[in-house]
């Protein structure tokens, strides 16, 4: 490892030892679920709409057998919430029928499932089973880019591939958090906080 990725850690260890994704969930279904209600809209409006969601459908079989009208009611709020309301429950359908009512744990079955991309699978991979993955969503995307890490013209894909290239293994998981929240909280897209960022020395944009 290199001594810009070790500087790299230990900033985003100071600044954020305890990062934790901030949905909202009891078991790997409920996040399977919020992750996957999460793409193009906030945590925040995710956790809002989620407590009554799982109290009405608490489980696959539940949800793989809701009224899609009342589960479009539920997640009104949210952005695509028609297309997200079908995804869910075609994706239950499919957990019940397919995986026994269980969420699989591999990047390969994972990405099987309706609404399901690799960035999802990625974070149910990471933070409901505790293997190694690095979800590359908007702010992982952007700060990987301005630290140089990956290039302007790098797919999400590629991205990925240069973060794990980049950084052990062992720490793809919380670095995941780290680096959403830097860029959620610091290395924002607009107006981003140059001037006091611990970081600025390896930015493209600042340099």
């Amino acid at each position: 490892m290199n001594s810009k990725a070790e500087t790299i850690m230990q900033t985003l260890d100071a600044l954020y030892p305890d990062a934790e994704c901030e949905l909202h969930f009891k078991n790997v279904f409920e996040l399977l679920i919020a992750v996957t209600l999460s793409a193009q809209t906030t945590d925040v409006n995710v956790n809002r709409v989620t407590p009554e969601l799982f109290r009405r459908y608490p489980d696959p079989a539940s949800l793989a057998a809701a009224d899609p009208q009342d589960v479009m009611d539920c997640i009104r709020s949210l952005g695509l919430y028609r297309n997200k309301a079908a995804n869910i429950i075609r994706l239950s359908n499919e957990l019940v029928s397919r995986f026994n009512g269980e969420v699989p744990s591999t990047r390969e079955e994972l990405t099987t499932l309706p609404g399901v991309g690799r960035k999802t699978a990625n974070v149910v991979m990471a933070v409901g089973f505790h293997k190694n993955a690095i979800a590359v969503d908007t702010h992982v995307e952007r700060v990987s880019k301005r630290l140089c890490i990956a290039e302007p013209s790098d797919d999400v894909l590629k991205t990925e591939e240069k973060l794990m290239a980049f950084f052990p293994e062992n720490k793809w998981g919380k670095l995941h958090h780290q680096l959403l929240f830097f860029g959620r909280y610091t290395c924002k897209a607009r107006k981003p906080a140059c001037e006091g960022c611990p970081l600025k020395q390896f930015c493209r944009d600042y340099l």
